[in-house]
């Protein structure tokens, strides 16, 4: 019994934030120096009313048109902007796209690393005979989550949904995974408050983390010199664990899809790795890191763009928020 993804579909809000608009909000700064590094021009920027929920609703319906969204029986969304603390926002996206009553749907709080971990579900219940087709889905809207005055955050962040139908096939061409976690750094990248240890603080004071950036522990911090170190040393070990669970050798890898964290970080990690620059692939110039969004993004654009064939094994890695990190290969 093997595993395929069968369609891939993402969705990015309308309104768009480049980087000629970061500048009018922050005069002085020289964003141009920052785009050098990090690779990213402009980032698509939820409108105020739009939630996560809304755009997985309309990446879902591009990926289901054309689909028969009764054979859909399961439902996964990958997301840490819910709607709700409570229904999950899987349930009520159910509900919206007309799936039937007898689809089991859940939610994954996971972030850069949340599709590898889905994709794992996904295939885990195809294989188990719990599922058939499996429509996984990714949505964040972090730019909610950024303090105002936070220029390196808002620079680095965009908005954006992606959907996957994950089918039964004859041929597994979804391989074995690895995966990893370290919870000690979970502080690195947080929102305190909001949750049930620390209530949303309608008094809550701003401080300065870094020169001339601002946050409130009722937004969103990161400490990216921590990301970084932990970055470089994850994400090697992770590679040569699935590399090694699959018996593979860099050389039978067509390309690489890193979480696009930002440029920086992943020619810093292809060079680590000794990975060939044309397999190693980079696209958050115009969407910026989507967080669970941009590993599908970045699998649609090249199959959009004919840089994936038939046949081609693809390694994909996810990063980030928890410490979370997963990787696997995929033939298409």
């Amino acid at each position: 019994m093997g595993v395929k993804i069968k369609k891939i579909e993402y969705y990015l809000p309308e309104t768009i934030l480049d980087n000629a608009g970061l500048e009018k909000i922050f005069p002085g700064w020289n964003v141009a120096k920052y785009e050098k590094k990090i690779g990213i021009k402009q980032r698509h920027i939820a409108a105020p009313n739009e939630t996560a929920l809304d755009l997985a609703e309309k990446a879902c319906q591009k990926v289901l048109k054309d689909y028969k969204k009764e054979d859909i029986d399961f439902l996964i969304l990958c997301t840490q902007c819910p709607d709700y603390f409570l229904p999950t926002s899987s349930c009520v996206l159910q509900d919206r796209l007309g799936l039937g009553t007898n689809v089991g749907a859940f939610d994954i709080n996971l972030g850069c690393s949340g599709y590898i971990y889905s994709l794992a579900i996904a295939k885990s219940f195809i294989q188990s005979g719990m599922a058939n087709n499996v429509l996984l889905v990714t949505s964040e809207t972090y730019s909610k989550f950024l303090y105002p005055k936070d220029r390196s955050n808002r620079m680095i962040f965009g908005d954006g949904a992606s959907a996957t139908i994950v089918e039964r096939s004859d041929i597994d061409s979804i391989a074995e995974f690895s995966f990893g976690t370290d919870g000690r750094g979970y502080q690195n990248l947080i929102v305190k408050n909001g949750g049930a240890k620390n209530p949303f603080d309608p008094n809550v004071a701003e401080y300065e983390y870094s020169p001339g950036n601002a946050t409130t522990d009722n937004n969103l911090y990161m400490n990216g010199p921590a990301i970084f170190n932990f970055t470089i040393e994850a994400v090697p070990k992770v590679v040569n664990s699935v590399l090694k669970a699959n018996s593979m050798q860099m050389e039978d890898i067509d390309h690489v899809i890193f979480h696009q964290a930002n440029k920086y970080m992943l020619k810093y990690l292809r060079t680590k790795l000794d990975i060939p620059k044309e397999k190693f692939y980079i696209n958050m110039e115009d969407a910026g890191n989507t967080v669970s969004s941009t590993i599908p993004i970045a699998i649609k654009d090249c199959l959009n763009e004919e840089t994936i064939n038939t046949g081609d094994k693809v390694l994909v890695v996810g990063f980030g928020v928890g410490y979370s990190w997963g990787a696997t290969i995929i033939e298409f």
